[in-house]
């Protein structure tokens, strides 16, 4: 039986342009949160009603991006409509193995002054009828500090309020004043996340650790009750923190093919919250996870065609696992 059956999502979509400076350039979108909410949609199946949270514009682009995510399955009744700004942009560059870099213009996009909507103290009290809410680092670092702190204060609100609480920290360097502001804000976020979703990388560049087992202690410190550490090809390390329980490592298929690793965080997140959400194990959730991002990662841009995603999605919920 589904334990929870409403999700809200909140962070920023962009503009994607995707291929070589005055060559060949594909146009997309995409943003970390709204890649998982798209996956998340259809990992689902129509199983979780999925709510993307953002402020966007209301120039043609904009309309097109709200089209197509309703189109993907994605409720958009809490997208706000800002008529003095547009959608964030962003290129992406990818070298010979896949692994890409960016380039973003987002300073005045219309995600990054959701808080200082007129609308948005209505939408917060919408977001009381929701059963998760799930956000990143990235959602948290595009806001002024104001605009963080008050975002910050409401979620201990929500938590307080009994509603699950996912992060995916998702540490963009560039996005901060420096370490210390950073680490600051996720103390913060921490002490309020049910589930982290974190990344070796990213643990290691923010925080110094140099051993999966030394991030959980840290992160069981900060008062994280449950928390995935990705580790790339090694697969994903899951701890229960609240007391001394074990390790358990799950593994992954390795991926000869890589084209495109831009996503493939995002599109594990889907997957594992989809099983999880839906009362499967752990160990089902993180396979779930791994397998939708070893589709992505084979094909271009951070939101492949549903077709790409289709058959994985459907082999996993027509899965006897045991939960």
């Amino acid at each position: 039986m589904l334990m929870y059956k409403k999700i809200a999502l909140i962070g920023e979509c962009m503009i994607e342009l995707n291929g070589t400076p005055f060559g060949v350039m594909t146009q997309s979108y995409g943003g970390d949160v709204l890649n998982s909410a798209v996956y998340l949609a259809r990992a689902a199946g129509g199983r979780l009603d999925v709510h993307f949270v953002t402020a966007l514009g209301t120039d043609s682009l904009s309309e097109n991006m709200i089209s197509r995510w309703q189109q993907e399955g994605i409720n958009t009744s809490l997208v706000l409509p800002d008529n003095a700004r547009q959608p964030g942009l962003y290129l992406i560059q990818l070298d010979a193995s896949g692994e890409r870099t960016f380039l973003y213009w987002r300073n005045n996009s219309a995600a990054r002054y959701l808080l200082q909507h007129p609308d948005y103290p209505t939408l917060r009290q919408q977001l009381q009828n929701m059963d998760v809410l799930y956000l990143s680092g990235i959602s948290l670092a595009i806001l002024p500090e104001r605009d963080r702190q008050l975002l910050l204060a409401d979620l201990k609100q929500l938590s307080s309020d009994g509603k699950l609480i996912f992060f995916d920290s998702n540490y963009r360097p560039a996005l901060w004043e420096n370490k210390t502001q950073a680490r600051k804000c996720y103390q913060q976020m921490y002490a309020i996340t049910d589930m982290a979703l974190v990344t070796d990388d990213d643990e290691a560049n923010l925080w110094g650790d140099t051993a999966i087992e030394e991030s959980f202690q840290r992160l069981q410190s900060m008062g994280i009750k449950q928390a995935v550490i990705k580790a790339g090809e090694r697969g994903c390390f899951y701890r229960n923190l609240r007391g001394c329980n074990a390790m358990q490592h799950i593994t992954t298929q390795p991926v000869t093919s890589i084209v495109d690793t831009t996503s493939a965080g995002d599109a594990f997140n889907a997957g594992f919250i989809a099983g999880l959400l839906s009362g499967k194990s752990i160990y089902h959730s993180a396979s779930m996870g791994h397998q939708l991002a070893s589709v992505v990662i084979q094909h271009k841009g951070a939101i492949v065609p549903q077709a790409v995603t289709k058959e994985v999605t459907a082999r996993f919920f027509n899965s006897s696992e045991a939960t």
